[in-house]
């Protein structure tokens, strides 16, 4: 087998980088609030919530099979309802992060300067939208965020969510990478399976809402990146050749 080096690393978003979803279900709440919407997703709910990728999916996904009454209006209204939402759970989310609701998970900011450092390729696959991951990180990284991840994949730019693997194949092929020669990096069982059907190994931090998941298949499950080091992860990643 040919020998295989680490060149690249992979990170999701939401989950992964920061804990960001209790800030992103009081930005639905609020926005539902708004919108004058007698609908409330308290965590329970927004846990099962979260097996469904992308934000408008997920309203949509609540509207559709929890509500039972998205047929009340056309087609073309529910979509105007939806994106309409979805914008104002963006201005919310916005907000939250600038007031400092939204942390990066331990270890995290550490280990992406630490591979920096040591030239490793850096890049984001979501499903997540643009605005909310400028607003995550630059406040986290800087308005020069851009310069540690040059390439990005979101809901825009590969619309396929999570499990699919769109945002994995076309980062890896904006990076100019083989799957094999980088580690993804995981918090939900949806997005192991896209970095998974990508050929990438993964390298999972579970949160609160992401601890029951399935992550069978993961290189290795970690609590967080607190600790972790770009020598473990070099080891981490020697041993997916054995």
């Amino acid at each position: 087998m040919k020998p295989t080096t680490l060149r690249a690393l992979i990170f999701d978003v939401d989950g992964t980088l920061a804990d960001t979803e209790s800030a992103h279900r009081v930005a639905f709440n609020r926005a539902f609030a708004e919108a004058g919407l007698d609908w409330h997703w308290d965590e329970p709910l927004y846990t099962r919530l979260l097996e469904v990728s992308g934000g408008k999916e997920r309203i949509m996904h609540f509207w559709r099979e929890l509500r039972g009454d998205s047929n009340a209006m056309g087609a073309d209204a529910q979509a105007d309802l939806v994106q309409r939402l979805h914008r104002l759970k963006t201005t919310y989310y916005e907000r939250l992060v600038a007031d400092g609701a939204v942390q990066m998970r331990p270890g995290v900011l550490r280990l992406i300067e630490s591979a920096k450092k040591e030239g490793l390729s850096l890049a984001i696959a979501t499903t997540t939208s643009p605005a909310n991951i400028e607003a995550l990180l630059r406040s986290a990284i800087g308005s020069d965020w851009r310069h540690t991840f040059p390439v990005v994949e979101d809901a825009v730019t590969a619309p396929s969510k999570k499990p699919h693997p769109q945002a994995y194949l076309q980062a890896l092929q904006r990076m100019g990478r083989d799957a094999v020669d980088c580690l993804a990096f995981e918090d939900s069982a949806n997005g192991l399976q896209a970095a998974r059907a990508a050929d990438l190994p993964t390298i999972v931090t579970p949160n609160a809402f992401t601890a029951h998941h399935d992550f069978t298949g993961a290189l290795r499950i970690v609590a967080s990146l607190e600790g972790v080091t770009v020598a473990n992860l070099r080891a981490w990643h020697a041993a997916t050749e054995q």
